[in-house]
């Protein structure tokens, strides 16, 4: 396993539409443990492929909290089959928009299909902290930062603020 760069806005890469997976190898089970890796150091809670600059239709996810074991998620190609109507504002971050939090309004509940580590077809329900994060992670996939769902210019303040402290650091 080996950590990663994590790209950070306004990278042109995060905005990069990612490709679907044909098959769930040794090679990208490999990228999958570096994903977590990178994840747990950085340190959050989920990690899209693309946020390391590789356009694959992957994430990593984790949501126990520090003091519960480990419990890290794998999915490959997901997708919603279905969101409710109902939707629940949360607050957000990135690990590609660092020290930035605003609020988000998504579904908050979605029905999922994706391969998990080992290829395996899952279909589930998320709703809470679980909707939110893979919805939010499956965004990436897309090329969609969740400032992307702010005002414009709030989106432009995220954006200034994070070249702000690139400089700086």
């Amino acid at each position: 396993m080996a950590l990663r760069d994590i790209l950070v806005v306004p990278d042109p890469i995060l905005k990069k539409v990612s490709d679907r997976v044909d098959v769930v190898d040794d090679d990208l089970r490999a990228l999958m443990d570096d994903m977590l890796e990178t994840m747990y150091a950085a340190p959050g809670i989920g990690l899209a492929a693309i946020q390391i600059g590789v356009a694959k239709r992957v994430i990593v996810m984790d949501l126990a909290k520090q003091d519960e074991p480990k419990e890290p998620r794998h999915f490959v190609n997901p997708e919603i089959l279905w969101a409710s109507e109902e939707t629940q504002p949360y607050e957000e971050g990135c690990l590609s928009v660092p020290e930035i939090y605003d609020e988000v309004e998504r579904p908050a509940h979605v029905k999922l299909r994706y391969l998990d580590y080992h290829g395996k077809t899952i279909e589930e329900d998320a709703e809470g902290m679980y909707a939110v994060c893979i919805q939010h992670e499956m965004d990436h996939l897309d090329g969609v930062l969740f400032i992307d769902h702010l005002s414009r210019l709030k989106r432009e303040q995220a954006v200034k603020k994070v070249k702000k402290q690139a400089k700086a650091a």
